[in-house]
């Protein structure tokens, strides 16, 4: 049997009590950094024999971790903070169990997102988890644009260091749309800094600090407009007869109101090539 333990992400007192029996009835605990853990799991009693399990180790340390549950081993999986497979290892381990037969039980509990979704004062569903935006500026482009036509609000986590740049390159493909940045979420220092992503790059521009999730506005009016199929078919009309992706954001951006990045975004979707 494998349990996956949420752990909190902020306050220690946001941990279950099942969440601790579980740990407490696990044969081992698989978990990220044994230093971040080890403070948590003897603050509530709980002493079993450690696997480190990361992203640096997930491929090999997966099949160790299976071949114990297989042999009759029950195995806890925790990450450093929230729910294990979140942006965080878990996902191999979880799918070999389930190729294997082997049991899971999937604990609710802490994640990051869910409150800064909430906090952010946007819709909170329909909306699109992200997770963290590629680091390099080509993968992230593609990644802005596959979702900039959708009317999902867009969550995503951000690396402190890497804010100001990633809200910049947010605003040059998504327009300046609201948003809220979220930190330090069930900590002493929360806060959630709400306006716009221009609002947001320049209140990081002297730096931040803190675990940061990133909630912004999905297309605008998307949900009111009744004009989209027209200039969806529009632009799948010219591009089948040989007009350029270039030439076709130029005449649809000219003909209706929509912005030149999201016509970009549904060629770069209905064609799979990057825009």
């Amino acid at each position: 049997m494998l349990y996956l333990v949420p752990t909190p992400v902020g306050n220690l007192e946001d941990m279950t009590p099942r969440a601790v029996r579980m740990l407490a009835e696990a044969d081992f605990i698989a978990c990220e950094d044994t230093r971040t853990s080890l403070p948590l799991l003897r603050r509530y009693g709980v002493s079993k024999p450690l696997v480190a399990y990361h992203a640096f180790n997930e491929k090999g340390k997966t099949e160790a971790l299976l071949e114990r549950l297989l042999s009759g081993e029950n195995g806890a999986l925790i990450s450093d903070a929230g729910t294990p497979g979140i942006s965080d290892p878990g996902y191999q381990l979880i799918r070999r169990c389930i190729d294997e037969g082997i049991e899971i039980s999937a604990l609710p509990g802490p994640t990051a997102f869910v409150p800064a979704l909430v906090l952010s004062g946007l819709p909170p569903y329909p909306f699109l988890f992200y997770g963290f935006l590629p680091d390099k500026q080509g993968e992230r482009e593609r990644a802005i644009l596959s979702a900039a036509a959708l009317p999902w609000t867009l969550v995503f986590y951000v690396s402190p260091h890497k804010a100001e740049k990633h809200l910049l390159h947010l605003l040059e493909l998504l327009g300046d749309r609201k948003a809220a940045l979220v930190r330090e979420i069930s900590k002493i220092y929360e806060e959630a800094r709400r306006g716009t992503l221009s609002y947001l790059a320049e209140s990081v521009r002297e730096g931040v600090k803190g675990e940061l999730v990133l909630v912004v506005e999905g297309a605008a009016g998307e949900r009111e407009r009744t004009d989209l199929p027209d200039w969806r078919e529009r632009a799948k009309t010219l591009a089948a007869n040989g007009v350029s992706s270039r030439e076709v954001v130029k005449i649809l951006a000219e003909e209706y109101s929509v912005s030149k990045n999201e016509v970009k975004s549904f060629l770069f979707q209905a064609s799979g090539d990057t825009p």
